[in-house]
């Protein structure tokens, strides 16, 4: 029996994504929950496994192509369910025979019938209604027979039935165009919900045009130029940054921490934390550092609920770290920071940025995270302002740090100092709060062994 793989449900709110890759061919043999494709969607890369065994039948997608929610990218040839598929076939024909012979045991009643009204000189009121009811007998039993004729299993009719759906009417996705369950309980829904998509389609045309697009400009009139779409990732990052920098009041705070001792303390623990199977890093140590700041400053550790006037705060401490790949900018959630060691996040923090990389990140490692951290310390730059993760409040921005003349004990030393800027949301953080935020972060960067140890 053949049977369809649809693209799922993979996280909310995502409706679209690219075929990032195709994992089988057709004729290829595959079992249950085996990956048959990858779906590049809501910044992270998906496998979609067969939810059933067979041999691939055809494969509807491409590399490249946009998918959405609920569309057959293929389909499985299954074994030992054709037997019953044939049973609904033959039970259908029966229902049709059936049906046939009612039509012809009725026929001759009215013959009778007739025959009999034929020999009275007037028709009564009552033979008038009799003969009403016949005639509306014979459309039904037409129409019941027209319907007999239809590509549906003797389930999909008794729900159609229930849900006063015409099959008439309804297109069928299976194979052949047979009619499931999924297309009476689609076309069902479809006109309870047409009012409802008229007003949601007026409310997106009203949002889109407070914002329009800027028209495309022929730059080729100037020289010669190559063009490239924008993957998925590089679209969902521009919507994102984009709404953040039109509906968030950015402040940056920038200031410097002497990180010398910090540094220290990282390359005399790098190898015990090696042996646990992670990597010692500046970044898994301000994830650390991070962690105790959000419990000092929960603001920053807050969101906005500006529908309800209300500040949210999170008893939680989940942290973003923005990983530079070649498909764009991933932020991968490290969870519950303030109850891990420093072993654990370093191994955690190495595993989700190979993760990233190797397009193999889940949409679900990627959310809920309530502070984010960039660090481009390892490219270069001396500041930068980074961009609020929104619905966060905050985050913080790392850049390489470089060795200055530093007063110590009215003498100047070589120290190594890092910069950093802290971007945040001035409707929930005042300025002298980030101030604070950012010193205190700075002071513990300075002096971490009370701390850290």
């Amino acid at each position: 029996m053949k049977k369809e793989i649809k693209v799922p449900d993979i996280a909310e709110n995502v409706e679209t994504g690219l075929i990032a890759g195709i994992l089988v061919s057709k004729g290829d043999k595959v079992a249950e929950d085996q990956s048959v494709v990858e779906i590049e969607t809501d910044k992270a890369t998906t496998d979609i496994p067969s939810p059933f065994a067979g041999t691939v039948a055809e494969i509807k997608v491409s590399e490249g192509d946009e998918v959405k929610v609920n569309q057959v990218i293929m389909i499985i040839e299954t074994e030992g369910e054709e037997s019953q598929d044939n049973e609904e076939d033959e039970s259908d024909d029966e229902t049709s025979d059936q049906d046939k012979e009612n039509t012809k045991s009725d026929g001759k009643e009215e013959q009778v019938d007739d025959s009999d009204s034929n020999s009275e000189e007037e028709e009564t009121e009552e033979e008038k209604n009799d003969s009403k009811e016949k005639s509306s007998g014979k459309e039904n039993e037409k129409e019941k027979k027209d319907q007999s004729d239809i590509p549906a299993s003797p389930s999909v009719r008794r729900l159609a039935r229930e849900k006063d759906v015409d099959l008439n009417q309804v297109e069928g996705s299976g194979p052949s165009g047979r009619i499931t369950t999924e297309d009476v309980e689609q076309f069902a829904g479809k006109s309870d919900s047409d009012q409802t998509d008229d007003d949601d389609n007026k409310a997106k045309k009203t949002k889109e045009s407070k914002g329009e697009k800027q028209p495309s400009t022929d730059f080729a009139k100037w020289g010669l130029i190559s063009m490239e779409p924008m993957n998925n990732i590089r679209k969902v990052t521009a919507k994102n940054v984009q709404q953040a920098w039109q509906t968030v009041p950015h402040v940056t705070q920038f200031d410097e921490a002497d990180i010398t001792n910090l540094e220290n303390f990282r390359k005399q623990n790098q190898d015990k934390i090696a042996k646990s199977g992670g990597k010692l890093t500046v970044t898994a140590l301000l994830l650390k550092i991070a962690s105790l700041a959000l419990q000092r400053f929960p603001r920053f550790n807050a969101s906005l609920d500006e529908e309800n006037d209300q500040i949210v705060y999170k008893h939680y401490y989940h942290i973003g770290i923005a990983v530079d790949t070649p498909q764009g900018l991933l932020v991968p959630v490290i969870r519950d920071v303030n109850k891990k060691s420093l072993s654990e996040l370093a191994a955690e923090l190495s595993e989700m940025a190979e993760k990233a990389r190797d397009k193999k990140i889940s949409s679900d490692e990627m959310q809920g995270g309530s502070f984010t951290i960039s660090n481009l310390g390892g490219i270069g730059g001396t500041q930068f302002t980074p961009i609020v993760y929104a619905p966060q409040v905050a985050i913080l921005g790392v850049s390489r740090s470089q060795y200055k003349q530093v007063l110590v004990n009215d003498e100047f030393e070589k120290r190594l100092v890092v910069p950093l800027s802290l971007s945040y949301d001035h409707r929930v953080i005042d300025g002298a709060d980030g101030a604070r935020f950012l010193r205190w972060i700075c002071d513990v960067i300075e002096d971490p062994f009370s701390i850290l140890q």
